[in-house]
Formats: C-alpha cells, sequence, structure tokens
C-alpha cells in the first residue's frame, strides 16, 4: 500500500522559512518523480515543484529562486525547503508521486500559513 505523510508545516512571518517533509512507504521511491502541490482557498490545486529519479527540477515560477525540492532516496523522502516566504504561499502542500504532471497518489497535506 502506498503511503505518504507530509509534516513541517505551520505559521511562519512573511520573509522566513519552513522546510516540508513528505515520508514514504510502499513503492519504489528511487523510481518515481516526486512532486509537491498546493491548494490555497480561493484556486484549485496548483503545481509547486517536481523532481524526476535521477534529481532533474522544475518549479513554478512563483516559486522559483525561493523554493527548493530535494529527495533521499535512501530514507524515501522528499523535501521543500521554502525560503523568502510571502503571504500567497498560504496554502494546504500536498506531496505525492507524479504521473504525467499530476499527482497519482498524495498524502494527507500540511497547512503552510504566512503572515505580514
Amino acid at each position: 500500500e502506498v503511503e505518504l505523510a507530509e509534516s513541517g508545516g505551520g505559521s511562519a512571518q512573511a520573509g522566513g522559512s519552513l522546510r516540508l517533509t513528505c515520508t514514504t512507504s510502499g513503492f519504489s521511491f528511487d523510481e518515481r518523480e516526486l512532486g509537491w502541490f498546493r491548494r490555497t482557498r480561493e484556486k484549485e490545486c496548483e503545481f509547486v515543484s517536481t523532481i524526476t529519479s535521477d534529481g532533474s527540477t522544475s518549479y513554478a515560477d512563483s516559486v522559483k529562486g525561493r523554493f527548493t525540492i530535494s529527495r533521499d532516496n535512501a530514507k524515501a523522502t522528499v523535501y521543500l525547503q521554502m525560503n523568502s516566504l510571502k503571504t500567497e504561499d498560504t496554502a494546504v502542500y500536498y506531496c505525492g508521486t507524479v504521473l504525467q504532471g499530476a499527482l497519482d497518489t498524495w498524502g494527507q497535506g500540511t497547512l503552510v500559513t504566512v503572515s505580514s
């Protein structure tokens, strides 16, 4: 059974940092592309970042230069380092396996709230 669990969300001031962690099990982690998406109050779920099995990364324009995705295959864990946070980064963040540009499995999400 595929399981993903996000953690590390919380409250931060604008300009601050948070690090999200996603622990996984139940699938061949090192063979899969992983990603982070987020859902805000106003918008549909939107792409944040992905990392392929060989470590290639991609980012939404809105987070490029501020967020960094990484993976630890030995721990079957993917991370999202978020720096220079903005109020518009407030959202529930989901990690998951990526298939054709979208999450095909995901965790319960972790809430990030950024205040000014």
